[in-house]
């Protein structure tokens, strides 16, 4: 839907939550998927587009993207979603990082690659909006658990004023 949007792409900076640690041109790699469907089909500068340079591999990516975001924040605006699991970005139920960190490196992802680059609790609640969208049955269960108050990744990126969730009927299941 954004790609039909009527904005004023020239205003528009774009970041990424996370990133696999593949190849630049790698399809899988979400700058390439934000690309295909989205990116190339407005009129945004390419200087405006700061891709992670997951290609550096987690620790150096990680580094070298923190600067970035650290001038970028805070946000204007943080659009997540949910995976099965209750994670958001490439933050997973069950592991452990530094919540000062802007931006982490992983190298234990529970689903393939395992290397990649998320932005932290630190930068996804610098925004002055959050908003997190989640669809399909698949997830009905975590929102469930979610509801019930359980801890998920998803449930600590919270912004500067509360995160606006959007679930569809298939997720919510009532």
């Amino acid at each position: 839907q954004l790609s039909k949007a009527d904005a004023d792409w020239n205003r528009w900076q774009i970041y990424f939550g996370d990133e696999r640690c593949l190849p630049p041109d790698h399809g899988d790699r979400n700058s390439i998927m934000a690309g295909q469907s989205w990116l190339e089909h407005v009129a945004i500068p390419k200087d405006n587009i700061h891709p992670i340079p997951a290609e550096q591999g987690p620790e150096q990516g990680a580094d070298s993207y923190t600067s970035i975001v650290r001038q970028a924040c805070p946000f204007d605006l943080v659009l997540l979603g949910m995976g099965e699991d209750g994670h958001t970005a490439s933050l997973f139920p069950g592991h452990m990082h530094d919540p000062n960190e802007m931006v982490h490196a992983i190298r234990d992802a529970p689903k393939p690659p395992q290397d990649r680059i998320s932005l932290g609790l630190t930068a996804l609640n610098d925004a002055r909006e959050v908003m997190i969208l989640i669809t399909g049955k698949s997830k009905r269960k975590t929102v469930q658990r979610w509801r019930r108050g359980e801890q998920l990744p998803v449930t600590q990126v919270q912004g500067l004023s509360g995160a606006k969730v959007y679930i569809d009927s298939l997720a919510y299941g009532e």
